[in-house]
């Protein structure tokens, strides 16, 4: 719980930070802006919020682990994905998305803050406690982050301790450790294919850079 809170937070913050133009620069999410990651941003709060008031009172069929799956690299293709830009366009001004994002972003926070982490939700066709929930989120912050300052070298990083999390979580969801040598940051990078591995990498990666990209979804 507290590194959902401490990842969401460093996130949010970061986007604060942003000046207004450095939401027209590419993002580390392809085909998307900074102001569509962003939009993306919003709309995952809005599904924190959602599906922590959505009960459930059976067992669980997932954990923060086993929630995410992993799948084909995305092809642009998905609806979703389309209509995205579409909607971060509509805001017009980066001081909308950022509004918006600190309006709903606080409020998820909050209800994270609030939740019983043994309590039962559902969300996606899946139970899970709400612990478990916020924990699998850790990864998906940490990743958004990175990929919000992908092209913004002077932007606040990731704190340390969620780039570890969110490491361990990535090698337990794909079942494979990465190499020692690789940073935690390096490790989310490549193994998510965010980043091309270099030479000394995919040595060092070995039969492991066959399995590459883990995409979570």
């Amino acid at each position: 719980m507290d590194l959902f809170s401490h990842s969401w937070t460093a996130l949010r913050t970061a986007v604060a930070e942003l000046p207004d133009e450095d939401f027209e620069r590419p993002s580390g999410c392809s085909g998307w802006l900074v102001r569509d990651l962003v939009c993306h941003l919003v709309i995952d709060a809005q599904g924190i919020l959602i599906t922590l008031v959505t009960p459930a009172d059976t067992e669980p069929t997932v954990d923060a682990v086993t929630y995410w799956n992993l799948v084909e690299p995305p092809t642009g293709e998905d609806p979703l994905d389309a209509l995205i830009p579409r909607l971060a366009a509509a805001y017009g001004e980066a001081r909308w998305l950022k509004f918006h994002l600190d309006d709903v972003g606080s409020a998820a926070g909050r209800a994270a803050g609030l939740a019983d982490p043994a309590a039962r939700v559902s969300t996606r066709d899946e139970v899970l406690t709400a612990g478990d929930y916020l924990s699998a989120y850790v990864v998906e912050w940490t990743l958004h982050h990175l990929d919000l300052i992908a092209h913004l070298p002077w932007a606040a990083e990731p704190p340390a301790e969620t780039l570890a999390a969110a490491r361990a979580s990535l090698e337990k969801i794909a079942g494979s450790a990465f190499p020692a040598s690789f940073s935690d940051k390096d490790a989310l990078l490549v193994g998510t294919g965010r980043r091309t591995p270099t030479d000394e990498e995919e040595t060092a990666l070995g039969d492991l850079a066959a399995e590459l990209p883990f995409v979570l979804g």
